[in-house]
This record gives C-alpha cells, sequence and structure tokens, in this order.
C-alpha cells in the first residue's frame, strides 16, 4: 500500500489572500515553504495529491478550462523543482446550486484517490485550511493538519517526516 499527503490548494499550496476565487495565473502564487515540503515528502515516498473545490465553475465565475490551465502551470512549476504531482482532483459543484458527493466535507474525490492509488489511510495525511478539509479527511480516516490560510507547512512536514 502507499502513503500519501493530500494537500487542500487554495490557501495550503497557493496565496489566497485577496481572492476568494483563484483562476488566473497571474493570481496563482505559491505559499512559502511548499517547494520544501513537497520535495521532503517525495523524498519520503508520499504521493502527492491536491483535492479542492472549485465552485465558482458551477456558479459561472470560471471555467474548468481555466482550472485546468491553473492545474498544468502549477505542475509545471513544480516539475521545474523536480516534484511529481500524484494527481489534481476538484470538485467543480457548489452547494448554493446543486448536490454532489465529491465537494468537501463530502469524501468522493477522497474516495477516489484512496481506491486508485492503493493508498493506507492510516499513514497518511491532508492539510487543510478548513473546517471543511478536516471533515472530509476524517471521514476517511485520514490524519488531519488543519492549518491557518496561507500558512508555512514546513512545520508539519517535519513533523511528520521527522527530519
Amino acid at each position: 500500500m502507499n502513503k500519501a499527503i493530500f494537500l487542500d490548494r487554495d490557501g495550503v499550496i497557493n496565496n489566497d489572500k485577496g481572492h476568494y476565487y483563484i483562476y488566473k495565473i497571474e493570481d496563482f502564487k505559491i505559499n512559502d515553504g511548499i517547494v520544501e515540503s513537497l520535495k521532503k515528502f517525495q523524498e519520503n515516498n508520499y504521493l502527492l495529491i491536491i483535492i479542492s473545490n472549485q465552485g465558482g465553475i458551477s456558479k459561472g465565475i470560471y471555467t474548468i478550462e481555466q482550472v485546468e490551465e491553473v492545474h498544468n502551470y502549477l505542475k509545471k512549476y513544480l516539475k521545474n523543482c523536480n516534484i511529481e504531482l500524484t494527481e489534481i482532483y476538484y470538485c467543480p459543484h457548489h452547494s448554493s446550486n446543486e448536490k454532489c458527493l465529491c465537494r468537501k466535507p463530502n469524501t468522493l474525490m477522497l474516495e477516489k484517490a484512496i481506491a486508485r492509488f492503493n493508498i493506507d489511510v492510516s499513514t497518511s495525511y491532508l492539510i487543510g485550511d478548513g473546517v471543511r478539509d478536516i471533515e472530509a479527511g476524517e471521514k476517511v480516516g485520514l490524519h488531519t493538519i488543519k492549518i491557518d490560510a496561507n500558512e508555512n507547512i514546513l512545520k508539519y512536514c517535519k513533523l511528520i517526516v521527522n527530519y
């Protein structure tokens, strides 16, 4: 079985200060400590999986193509840092106008990743900046770490991989 680090996107991977929805590359700024933390996780054989609510799609604020463009930018940026994301899952729905099983705190995105990548939840973590993130992680049995929005996650990385 594999172990994984699940990460929320906005507020964990990238800075969301001043932006509720981030769908433009020019607004996508990587948070301090992410590159170093992801490298350490990867060096310690953790799969790296982003789990993100992207309800702005459902609301018509931005498109799937814009989200994919930002995700491709992120993957390329991290690849240039020798970091390979395992996968990015995102929910395009919003609870204000539709019901779904994937939008956090629901667990479908996590369940798909756990099954697809044969993940041992007892050795895996979810890092999020929202209550929804933590609730979703707890429902599937992950260790969860709640951070402040845009907080440097390096101290949590050090706790997980003991370096």
